[in-house]
């Protein structure tokens, strides 16, 4: 998956457009409503990574599960999170010639990250304990 299937396989599935807030070619893909980054593509010298005699490559970096981070760092075109916090984010090799099981699987940790991202909601649970501890120092 290269960057312009990325794009559009984004658009299909969350409606969004990548946003280029430094005015260069690196994008942030960002929730609709709250802005919240889901994933970041980057251009970097493929060596900052860790690959020999790459000049530049594209990165998707997404939020990730801290458990399954260990194993996909594991595999081919899987990097530990560049420029992002390392237990929660992981960098993936976009390419020209990867494979449909590693597209069906960017597809697969793009939702997981997407998900992991959205902002959580205010439960009861959390004004109902504030109504019993004001109920205590009320005895």
């Amino acid at each position: 998956m290269n960057r312009t299937e990325l794009f559009a396989l984004v658009e299909k599935n969350y409606h969004v457009e990548p946003d280029y807030p430094w005015r260069d070619t690196n994008a942030v893909l960002r929730h609709r409503d709250t802005k919240k980054w889901f994933g970041v593509v980057l251009s970097v010298a493929g060596e900052k990574i860790g690959l020999a005699g790459q000049e530049g490559v594209d990165l998707l970096n997404i939020k990730c599960d801290p458990i399954l981070i260990g194993s996909l760092v594991t595999q081919e075109g899987f990097f530990p999170a560049y420029h992002m916090n390392k237990e929660n984010w992981i960098s993936i090799l976009l390419s020209e010639e990867s494979e449909e099981i590693f597209n069906q699987q960017i597809e697969n940790l793009l939702d997981l990250s997407y998900e992991l991202t959205i902002e959580k909601k205010k439960t009861k649970k959390t004004n109902t304990k504030k109504t019993n501890t004001k109920k205590k120092k009320a005895e």
